[in-house]
């Protein structure tokens, strides 16, 4: 396992000293450069090789001084050498390498000074090997502890969805296919972030892909079946003559690798295809993004706008930080004075429980996860600020992945779920091994996020979360209409309603509110929801909120008025949304978020109390009614003709209509709508209800428009 920031500063300082007067570069330079990857706790023999032959771009023959398949490219000269001239020598190799052999870094150096470039961000540093412990932490990625910023519109999430994609497309034209593809790629995936993460030792998965197994892909299923069964094995329970390469993959446990499932088959081109996903540096992605474009790659259909539905951070974070973010960072602000009030606060959130009922990927659960643990990080360096030596740093980690549930329609989404609180619990693990100076992960995985696969709305989500326990409900269910259900998902709505009058108006979404205000009943728990801003609007009001206000006492905490639901990946759902944040008690301080600008960023206005129109005021709701209040005509059904657009026409339109069929003409209607009365355009309706057979049968274009209208509403 990877050694501790302490450790590898500690040896920096030594290497530091016993290399500071060599000048050679034939003599010892490969010394210097074993003793260089010891630093990190890495063995150069197992990652590396010296004087590699390769042609250069010019053709001639070359040889790298040293090369980490993937990793790194070094270029070594004799003190007081041009490193210029190092570097584009370095660069002149490139052509001639595999693309799963191509470094991510460069490192030039002449036993004196060190130049590190970065290929990804073209960022050069240079620093002399004296000042080498001060820039240790540059070479995090060599030891698994590179620090990463991660971004919504970040292509490198895309990017390693679309490798899974060329890898899931090979494996399905095989034969390979449902639950064991799902499991199959979820294990792979998490071999892979494993590799390049310091959950194992750095690389060893890509290596023994490449080193062990055949050209021809002929072997390689078995070899991972063999690396599978390994994780999942305790080392007290492994054979004693076991191959070296399997011995040094660590017990997982977390029984993501438990189940027996059929052992895939490879070819040539599918063994490229993993190597060059195991190129990839897993390190770099988003656990809350990816998750939902793993997902993606899946469907066909949805991996042409890859990255189009997943739900981004920023959104996630209108919800999240109103319904108990900013009060836990408020209580740290104000305890910051107090070791007391400080434990307290860390005790506070190590017991705060999380369920989201309509989970997908996880998102929400592993964006709620990270905050949490970035919140724990600052408590606990507060508390240590005084330069307390903290001796095990596991010892004092409270927060774990077991605070958190889902339940979620599709299993792959489960799976995926699952692996994804890992990855983000090991991403946070990391970032306590870069702030501490300790090595800490956690393994084997001995806790894990309760993701149930089910029916939320079929469910009993007291039996995923014990009511006295949980805290917080928070998520967005599905954004479908009242005239977009399926015949399931309409009974499911009903089923929560329990058909009350007017129930089969409203959207998917609502049961989720009823659902919810039923689990709260006498309790402090916390809901908040993002839906579709049609449970805001119209005749949905007063069916749902007086459900909620009258039956289940249900009080407003905090809303976010209708905003454009997108991300920044390419292609990108809209959809307008609002978020309300609710319970079963009162609060005195309300907050409306107001968008002058639905696309832009929300306005906060405090509120006395806020309605479900989202608006201060009192929580009046508007009730429909057909029977007119005065002695007028009663109104029907409205302009809703329900023809998929076949009976309405602009006047131009109207006009070539009547050229190829004359005797349609009077049968032509004006027709307003508000649209047309608002802005006083012109349409018109083919209006044939009252046209005899006899007529309709000398009118075959007219006909061609009744038949189609019979078909939309077939």
């Amino acid at each position: 396992m990877p050694l501790s920031w302490n450790e590898i500063k500690q040896r920096a300082i030594t290497f530091s000293k016993e290399w500071e007067t060599e000048t050679s570069e034939k003599s010892e330079s490969q010394s210097f450069w074993n003793d260089f990857f010891n630093v990190f706790g890495i063995s150069r023999r197992r990652v590396g090789s010296f004087e590699l032959p390769i042609k250069k771009a010019d053709n001639q023959q070359g040889f790298i001084d040293l090369l980490w398949k993937g990793t790194i490219l070094v270029e070594h000269k004799s003190r007081g050498k041009d490193l210029d001239k190092a570097t584009q020598q370095a660069k002149d190799y490139f052509p001639n390498l595999k693309e799963h052999e191509l470094p991510k870094y460069i490192l030039v150096s002449d036993f004196h000074k060190f130049r590190l470039y970065d290929l990804d961000t073209n960022e050069t540093k240079e620093f002399e090997l004296k000042d080498f412990v001060n820039h240790v932490h540059l070479f995090g990625f060599m030891a698994g502890y590179e620090k990463r910023v991660y971004k919504d519109e970040d292509p490198v999430n895309i990017k390693a969805a679309e490798l899974m994609g060329e890898l899931h497309d090979r494996l399905k034209e095989i034969g390979y296919i449902g639950h064991d593809l799902e499991v199959y790629l979820v294990r792979l995936l998490f071999c892979m972030f494993a590799d390049d993460t310091a959950i194992f030792n750095k690389g060893i998965f890509w290596e023994y892909i490449d080193l062990h197994t055949k050209e021809d892909g002929s072997d390689l299923a078995m070899h991972i079946a063999s690396i599978f069964h390994v994780l999942n094995t305790p080392n007290e329970r492994r054979l004693r003559n076991l191959d070296e390469n399997l011995v040094q993959f660590p017990y997982v446990n977390g029984k993501l690798f438990e189940e027996t499932v059929q052992p895939a088959a490879f070819d040539k081109q599918m063994r490229e295809i993993l190597l060059k996903a195991c190129a990839f540096d897993w390190g770099k992605i988003s656990p809350a993004i990816f998750g939902s474009m793993f997902q993606a790659v899946m469907n066909q259909t949805e991996r042409r706008n890859l990255g189009a539905h997943y739900t981004s951070e920023k959104n996630i974070q209108k919800l999240i930080k109103p319904l108990f973010l900013d009060d836990l960072y408020a209580d740290f602000e104000k305890g910051k004075s107090s070791k007391g009030k400080l434990e307290t606060l860390h005790k506070k959130i190590a017991n705060l429980y999380f369920l989201d009922p309509a989970c997908g990927c996880g998102n929400f659960l592993i964006i709620t996860y990270r905050e949490l643990r970035y919140l724990e990080i600052l408590i606990l360096l507060e508390l240590n600020k005084n330069g307390q030596l903290v001796t095990d740093i596991s010892s004092i980690i409270q927060v774990d992945v077991d605070q958190f549930a889902g339940i979620e329609y599709n299993e792959f989404a489960v799976r995926v779920a699952e692996v994804a609180m890992w990855l983000i619990d090991h991403q946070m693990n990391v970032k306590v091994s870069n702030e501490f100076g300790q090595y800490f992960v956690r393994l084997p995985l001995k806790k894990s996020a309760k993701i149930v696969h089910g029916n939320s709305l079929r469910i009993d989500w007291e039996s995923i979360v014990a009511k006295e326990k949980l805290n917080f409900i928070l998520g967005n269910p599905p954004f479908v209409g009242s005239k977009m259900m399926n015949e399931t998902q309409r009974n499911d709505l009903l089923g929560v309603f329990n058909e009350p009058k007017g129930a089969g108006v409203m959207d998917y979404v609502s049961a989720w509110y009823i659902k919810a205000a039923e689990l709260i009943q006498n309790s402090n728990i916390q809901v908040a929801f993002v839906s579709t801003n049609s449970i805001s609007q119209g005749e949905q009001v007063g069916i749902l909120w007086n459900i909620l206000f009258n039956k289940y006492k249900i009080k407003i905490h905090f809303a976010h008025r209708t905003f454009k639901w997108a991300n920044e990946a390419r292609k990108n759902a809209a959809v307008y949304c609002v978020i309300i944040g609710f319970a079963n008690f009162d609060i005195l301080e309300k907050r409306i978020f107001e968008y002058e600008d639905i696309k832009g960023e929300p306005l906060e206005i405090k509120a006395k109390n806020i309605n479900p129109y989202l608006v201060n005021g009192t929580d009046t709701t508007i009730q429909r009614r057909r029977k007119p209040l005065s002695n007028i005509p009663s109104i029907g059904i409205g302009n809703k003709p329900i023809d998929g657009g076949n009976y309405l026409f602009t006047t131009p339109e109207k006009g070539e209509f009547i050229k190829i069929e004359p005797k349609s003409a009077k049968w032509f209607r004006k027709w307003v709508g508000s649209d047309e009365f608002i802005n006083n355009r012109e349409r018109w309706c083919l209006w044939l209800g009252d046209c005899p057979p006899n007529e309709l049968k000398q009118m075959p274009q007219a006909l061609k428009r009744v038949e189609a209208v019979k078909k939309v509403r077939l």
